[in-house]
């Protein structure tokens, strides 16, 4: 009976490791230990974004800045956003670029697969992963798929561009990133102090589905280098402005096709 009782005990003891060990790790995951106010790290980041977001890269230049739901923003826990559309002078195709920095957890959720049917459309083409080789040589790993309703066809592309191994080795939040697509972007994601959540969407009922997949492409080859190097060059210059507010940024409204999935 001694044995038996010995044994429930360690069982017990087993038992409650066990869900220690998992409620810390999944705290970890989602920022539930953390301060949920605004970080230097991620205010400065936040700032960056606004500051140097490009406004002609390659063929392409900005048409109009375009408008954001608030209440979406705070919902994605964006510290900082860009939201625009950009127009292609040699094609005129365009693109628009949704942009969030937020905290790993925030910018891990709400995707597109996830938001679009709430807005009355259906997946079309099932997410996807594509890499895009980019004008500097080298690559961003991205989703893409398709949201259809009545008339009308968007695509979407997504990634997030997270510190590379030197900048995570100097803790520069200025440095240079690495854009990637992971399966389970929660876990992949944890540790950054702010991460870079970007859309490129466009409207594909006008064009073929090779056509959309090639402006897309070509829209994301020429940005991400131009934005990666525009934060190199900029450094810690925007972290010197004061504080900030913890509240998103004023913001604008797009298209009602273009905001429902940006969270």
């Amino acid at each position: 009976m001694k044995g038996i009782a010995t044994s429930s005990v360690w069982t017990a003891v087993a038992a409650m490791s066990l869900v220690v060990f998992v409620t810390v790790l999944q705290g970890s995951w989602t920022d539930r230990w953390k301060d949920r106010g605004v970080t230097k790290e991620l205010d400065q980041a936040a700032r960056l974004l606004e500051a140097v977001f490009p406004k002609r890269f390659g063929d392409w230049e900005l048409e109009q800045e375009l408008e954001s739901d608030p209440a979406e923003l705070d919902r994605a826990g964006a510290v900082g956003h860009i939201s625009r559309r950009y127009r292609n002078a040699r094609t005129k195709a365009r693109v628009s670029a949704f942009v969030v920095c937020a905290r790993p957890h925030d910018a891990s959720g709400h995707t597109p697969d996830r938001c679009y049917p709430g807005a009355g459309f259906t997946i079309g083409e099932t997410e996807h992963r594509e890499t895009v080789p980019l004008d500097d040589g080298r690559s961003a790993e991205t989703f893409t798929g398709t949201f259809r309703k009545t008339g009308q066809t968007i695509r979407i592309f997504w990634t997030y561009g997270v510190r590379d191994e030197k900048s995570i080795a100097a803790e520069n939040v200025a440095g240079s990133r690495t854009w990637i697509a992971p399966q389970i972007a929660r876990i992949a994601l944890a540790g950054e102090p702010a991460v870079y959540k970007l859309y490129a969407i466009v409207d594909e009922s006008r064009l073929t589905t090779a056509q959309a997949m090639v402006e897309c492409e070509n829209f994301l080859a020429t940005l991400i280098p131009a934005f990666d190097q525009a934060v190199i060059d900029a450094g810690g210059t925007a972290s010197d402005e004061g504080p900030r507010s913890a509240a998103p940024v004023e913001t604008t409204a797009a298209p009602a096709e273009e905001t429902t999935a940006r969270r």
